[in-house]
This record gives C-alpha cells, sequence and structure tokens, in this order.
C-alpha cells in the first residue's frame, strides 16, 4: 500500500513539474498581448423608439375594398323615377339591418313547392324565400336558383328619385 501511496506521489509530483514551462507558452502569451493591445470598441447607444400612438377605424360604415365595384349603366338611367320608390311604411326584415355584402347563398331548399335559399351571414344561416327583403337599399329577392339569389335594390340617384339596381347573390363554393 505505502508503495502505490509513493508511485501517486510521484505522477503528481512529475505532473506539476510539466506545468512549468513558460518557454512554451510564450506564443500563446504573446497572442494574448496582441489582442489587448488592439484599439476597443464602443457599442452604440440603443435607438429612442416613437411612442404608439393607438388607431381608430372609421371606415366601417363604407364599402369594403375588397367587394367589386357596382358599376351602373349611366347613360341608360340618367335619371331615376319618381314611380320607383321603396314601401317607407312597411315593417322592415331582420335581414335589412346588414349590408348586402355580408350575405353569401349557401344553398337551396324546397318543401311543399316554395324554394328556399341558405344565405350565411354576420352570426348564423338564414332561410329566405321569393318576396323577402334582404340588405340596406330595399333589396327585394325575386328569383333562387340552384346557384344564385337575384336581387332587386331600390338606391337614390342623388337628385330625389330612386333607381332599380339589380344584384346576384352567386353561391358559395366550398374552401
Amino acid at each position: 500500500m505505502a508503495g502505490l501511496r509513493g508511485f501517486l506521489y510521484g505522477v503528481a509530483l512529475l505532473g506539476l513539474a510539466g506545468c512549468n514551462g513558460s518557454a512554451e507558452v510564450n506564443d500563446l502569451q504573446a497572442y494574448m498581448d496582441a489582442v489587448r493591445a488592439r484599439p476597443t470598441g464602443s457599442i452604440e447607444a440603443l435607438p429612442r423608439f416613437q411612442p404608439y400612438e393607438a388607431f381608430t377605424y372609421r371606415a366601417a360604415a363604407l364599402r369594403s375594398p375588397f367587394q367589386p365595384l357596382v358599376k351602373l349603366d349611366l347613360q341608360a338611367h340618367k335619371k331615376g323615377s319618381q314611380e320607383i320608390r321603396p314601401d317607407e311604411l312597411r315593417v322592415k326584415e331582420f335581414l335589412e339591418s346588414f349590408n348586402i355584402e355580408v350575405f353569401a347563398m349557401v344553398g337551396t331548399l324546397s318543401r311543399a313547392g316554395v324554394d328556399f335559399a341558405l344565405v350565411s351571414g354576420t352570426d348564423g344561416v338564414y332561410r329566405v324565400k321569393v318576396g323577402d327583403y334582404l340588405g340596406r337599399n330595399y333589396g327585394r329577392i325575386l328569383a333562387i336558383n340552384e346557384a344564385t339569389i337575384d336581387v332587386m335594390e331600390i338606391v337614390p340617384d342623388g337628385d330625389g328619385g330612386w333607381l332599380e339596381r339589380p344584384r346576384s347573390l352567386p353561391l358559395k363554393e366550398r374552401s
């Protein structure tokens, strides 16, 4: 046991003697001196950020820029007719409180010989038939077929008269 202990002390003494060689680390010392001699850089200050300004969207009542423009043939209808008028005295239906652009036809039904269309609106699917009103411009449903709902809207012409404007709601394909 004493021999083993003496052997271990000898190995440790040899290991410590190997660490003395200052001539062996001269290249490392020269590199470190060269790095320390380089000019020191400076860190740029953080840029000043502008405070956040809240944006209030005020164009909610305007036409959506993603909807196609409605083209009116102004040459054929220079002036609206005084005979065409919306029925202001009738009770408005629920679906007249939304823009017609929010509706999309999603299907059809037929019951007892009456054709119905299913339209997807703001918060659900609604069943409509010919004669029902749809949209804010007094749009009345004229025809329902498997691919479209034909609606006739009554819009003001700007001169005190009214114009009839046909619209179609195509069947929305699955996406």
